[in-house]
């Protein structure tokens, strides 16, 4: 075995199996120790097996020679278990548990006091609200961002290198791991707790609350990861925050049912969002810089891609119409800034030049958030 890159919390491996095949492999080292060139490793291969969205690794589970953390964090002495009762399961010190420093706030924190809470379908969305952010901040300090993460898709936040990148960099303060999902600066037992923590611990100006890398699609109408969006909005109404849905949006995605507005935005704010949420309509430009981006490997070009949105726009607010639909320009400005983003922006393996709507549907959303704060 020969050892790769490393980030915060995860070890890459080039792991040599009995077959003499070269397997690209990852550890997350605060669950099975630390790993040195040579040693003799057990890996979980089965997602790499059957050519799976995992990162293109197998998963290192054991080491023969090194000695585990048995899944307590070395800095932890707290009795919340995440992945509970399976082979890697952690033991984290909860923000929310009796032992936590913050429990006390956390006992008496009940309300998010209007604090904007921006939610969607998929981990790649999370740079792009950022930047959107960013635009659309004017305030002379820097707004505080908590990204919340959901356990739709990967339970250990160290998997993304996206969230190492901006909490290193500073462009998101804070990463509080709610559910199973594990590996954050804090952890929460409930999406509901995460969300208090992001406000009165965090003292977040903004949230941002979506499931890790890993979306997980059956191609049936229930069946899908994301429909944790509608989970969000609600969660947000009842602890008095502002959800914001950011819609899934795509004009090189080859499957139908992901064309314009992604049938997994549709069903999670039509029909799973029972409470109020504002969703963030954007509104594509017949500007030349716009048009531009598009060019014939897209599945749809700029003018059918409008009309395709607007149809489905209106068709999801007469499905719910508790919702209130805001109008965002796409600025150049903000196409910029997506186009020089210092972290990889990749949806679905598909870079923004690629599929640059995907992006900049999501960034308008906090663009919005950022200039509506109160």
């Amino acid at each position: 075995m020969s050892l790769g890159r490393q980030w915060n919390g995860c070890q890459e491996a080039q792991v040599v199996d009995s077959h003499g095949h070269t397997i690209r492999a990852l550890a997350y080292t605060q669950l099975v120790g630390t790993l040195t060139t040579g040693m003799d490793v057990h890996l979980n291969s089965t997602a790499l097996d059957r050519g799976l969205g995992t990162g293109g690794y197998a998963m290192i589970v054991a080491t023969h020679t090194a000695q585990p953390h048995q899944g307590r964090r070395p800095d932890s002495h707290g009795h919340l278990v995440k992945a509970r009762y399976t082979p890697t399961q952690a033991m984290v010190l909860g923000v929310d548990e009796q032992e936590s420093e913050h429990h006390d706030t956390m006992r008496e924190a009940t309300s998010l006091d209007g604090m904007p809470v921006i939610t969607t379908d998929l981990h790649s969305a999370l740079p792009a609200i950022v930047t959107g952010i960013e635009q659309g901040w004017t305030k002379t300090t820097p707004p505080t961002i908590a990204y919340v993460m959901t356990d739709g898709g990967a339970l250990p936040a160290w998997f993304s290198r996206t969230v190492d990148t901006l909490r290193s960099t500073q462009r998101i303060t804070s990463v509080i791991t709610t559910g199973q999902a594990f590996g954050g600066d804090f952890e929460a037992a409930t999406l509901h707790t995460g969300l208090l923590a992001a406000r009165h611990v965090v003292r977040a100006d903004i949230a941002i609350v979506i499931q890790g890398p890993g979306n997980l699609g059956t191609g049936t109408p229930w069946g899908f990861s994301g429909i944790h969006v509608g989970e969000v909005i609600n969660a947000t109404h009842i602890l008095g925050g502002h959800p914001i849905a950011a819609l899934r949006l795509s004009g090189a995605d080859a499957r139908p049912r992901h064309q314009g507005i992604s049938h997994h935005s549709l069903t999670a704010i039509g029909k799973v969002a029972l409470a109020p949420a504002t969703v963030i309509c954007p509104q594509l430009p017949a500007d030349t810089w716009f048009t531009d981006l598009f060019t014939a490997n897209d599945t749809l070009a700029a003018d059918a891609l409008s009309t395709l949105i607007t149809r489905q726009i209106a068709d999801l607010r007469d499905q719910a119409p508790h919702h209130t639909y805001i109008d965002q320009d796409l600025t150049p400005a903000l196409h910029t800034a997506l186009h020089h983003s210092p972290v990889t922006l990749s949806t679905m393996g598909r870079g923004y030049t690629s599929d640059p709507l995907a992006f900049l549907a999501v960034a308008a959303a906090g663009l919005w958030a950022a200039t509506h704060i109160n």
